[in-house]
This record gives C-alpha cells, sequence and structure tokens, in this order.
C-alpha cells in the first residue's frame, strides 16, 4: 500500500479563521488521486461578512454563497469524504484554525484529526525562494490553472506530497514525515461546552470580525522568540525580517512572529530565513521585478545558497492568525 491521505483547502470570507465559504478536498490512495470533493458555503451566522480584500484573492461573493448551506450544516459531509485519514495541507495551521473556529462559532462538535504541512516538508525537500503554492507545485511538476480555487488548491497540495514521498521513497505519511525529523500534528477534537475555546475564536468574539489595527510608526524593538511554542509551526526556529508598506505595524508583526517561535530581526543577514513582504506584493512579483530592496538582497543571497524563503502579508496572517489589517490594501 502506498502513500495515502486527504489534502484539504479553505478560503475565508475575511480575516477571522472560522469563516469558510469554501472548501476543497482531494483523496489519495497508494500515491493516486481517487476522488474529489468541494463545496461552496455560507460562514456561520455572524460571520459571514465577505471582506473585500478576501473577495479579491478567491473571487467568492456573498452573492455566490447566497442560500447555501452553512458550515455547520456541510461538515457532516466533509468530515464523512474525510473519514479517519491523516489530513495534509499547504500551511496546514491555517486550515486546521479553519475547522476549529468554525466548529466552535458554529456550536459544532468535531473529532481530532492528524495532520502534515506541504509547507514544512517542501521547505526540506525543494530550494526555492517562496514556498507559496505555486512556486512548490512547479517545483514538484504538478498544475495548477487558477490558484485559490479550493479544489485545484488541494489538488496541487496532494500533487506535491505524492512528489515529496516519491522524492523520499516514503510509502507512507508517518514514515514522510518522520524521515524529514517532524512529527505529525493533531487537531484535537472539539465538545461544544466542554471543550475550551480556541485564541483566534476568543478574540473575533471579543473584537468583532471587522475590528481595525492599530499601530506604532517606527520599526521597534525585536522580542525574543517564544521557545515554548509548537516546533511543528511553519515560523518556529525562523529568523524573520518585514519589508514594504505593512497593514500592522513592525512592532505587531514582530511580536505575532515571535510568539509562534521566530526571531524577528529587522535588517537582511545571512541569518535570515524568512523575509515578509507588504505592500500588495504576491509571489509572482518575484519573477515580475516588483520587490523592494531587502527582497533583491534576499534573492541575491538565495542565489548564492542561502535558504530564504519570501512570504506575501496575507501568508503571513494566515500562518499567525490574525486579521486584515483595516489599513492593508
Amino acid at each position: 500500500m502506498g502513500i495515502e491521505f486527504t489534502a484539504i483547502d479553505f478560503e475565508t470570507a475575511n480575516g477571522f479563521r472560522g469563516s469558510p465559504c469554501a472548501v476543497g478536498l482531494t483523496k489519495v490512495r497508494d500515491g493516486r488521486i481517487v476522488d474529489e470533493a468541494q463545496w461552496l458555503m455560507r460562514p456561520p451566522e455572524g460571520h459571514d461578512h465577505f471582506d473585500s480584500r478576501n473577495v479579491a484573492i478567491h473571487g467568492i461573493t456573498a452573492e455566490m454563497v447566497e442560500g447555501r448551506p452553512r458550515f455547520g450544516e456541510l461538515f457532516p459531509e466533509i468530515g464523512a469524504f474525510i473519514g479517519n485519514d491523516i489530513l495534509v495541507a499547504h500551511n496546514a495551521a491555517f486550515d486546521m484554525g479553519v475547522i476549529r473556529s468554525a466548529l466552535e462559532v458554529s456550536d459544532q462538535a468535531g473529532p481530532a484529526y492528524d495532520y502534515a504541512c506541504t509547507v514544512l516538508l517542501s521547505r526540506r525537500s525543494y530550494f526555492l525562494v517562496s514556498y507559496s503554492l505555486p512556486y512548490v507545485a512547479e517545483a514538484a511538476g504538478v498544475a495548477l490553472r487558477n490558484h485559490h480555487d479550493a479544489v485545484e488548491d488541494a489538488r496541487a497540495c496532494a500533487g506535491i506530497m505524492v512528489d515529496i514521498a516519491r522524492r523520499a521513497e516514503a510509502a507512507s505519511v508517518e514514515e514522510l514525515v518522520s524521515g524529514h525529523r517532524l512529527r505529525l500534528s493533531r487537531l484535537d477534537a472539539y465538545e461544544p461546552g466542554v471543550s475550551e475555546i480556541s485564541k483566534p475564536t476568543r478574540t473575533a468574539l471579543e473584537r468583532g470580525t471587522s475590528s481595525a489595527w492599530t499601530g506604532w510608526p517606527d520599526e521597534g524593538l525585536n522580542p525574543d522568540a517564544n521557545r515554548a511554542a509548537d516546533p511543528a509551526h511553519p515560523l518556529y526556529g525562523q529568523t524573520v525580517v518585514f519589508t514594504g508598506d505593512l497593514g500592522i505595524s513592525r512592532p505587531q508583526a514582530k511580536q505575532r512572529a515571535a510568539v509562534m517561535g521566530a526571531q524577528p530581526a529587522s535588517t537582511v543577514t545571512r541569518k535570515t530565513t524568512v523575509l515578509v513582504v507588504g505592500s500588495g506584493f504576491v509571489a509572482s512579483d518575484l519573477r515580475s521585478g516588483r520587490v523592494t530592496g531587502k527582497a533583491r538582497k534576499v534573492m541575491e543571497l538565495h542565489s548564492l545558497g542561502q535558504n530564504i524563503e519570501v512570504l506575501s502579508e496575507a501568508e503571513f496572517l494566515q500562518m499567525t492568525g490574525g486579521k486584515w489589517p483595516a489599513a492593508s490594501q
């Protein structure tokens, strides 16, 4: 029996993770795609505002999901498709956070899931200037024609996982993960009224999903990395530098990175491993030349063999659980 799992990708209506408006799932057996499923949905009630910035990314509008079942109504079907599979996602912390927060605000129980992240595995399998899904899909020889279509992204994630397993000659997700000195992560089961509400949901309930960020204008200090953070998080152990106009203040961004176990820094050096770019940057800008001075330096160092990853602010916010800031474009 070859590698088997279900790849999953969510799109959300706004900056709160518990606002899913689409999901795509791709099931793999013996290293081959055998089934797929996708749903458009209304996000949970009270969290169903469609932010224009999210709509610009995935193209899904409130009108497109009008009259469709909400997440809570669809989750039994989603769960039935997943079954007992290990879940795989690109930046899995985000997609698992969607499941957890959407269950919490829907007041609905959900099972535990073991999962693996293709961002983490890709870093150990390819040498790229960006580990965003289109770049990794290209490196894996996987077609991705419509990025941010949920089922296409899930299919690309599945193809990446199969390619990584082939390169490592791994016969299972467990063997692949342990072979890269990682471990399977686990999303705990959720029981309304019994399980503790997650921090992103508590924050959303306290502030509201459209709350604005306030910021400081200066670069700020570099807080120490939280060594008690989850080592499986994509930012844990990284040295992160920020560049360009961010929707949140630099000190806020640095604090978010530090909480996840990253060490923030102010300048690009040979210790830098991640550069977060604001100003509306997307990964394709690396090819068009629309980059800041810090990003150019990163690309120069990358060409000399230094493994530095470039992230957009949106990808960073997904990794850290942040909402779209009011000032961001």
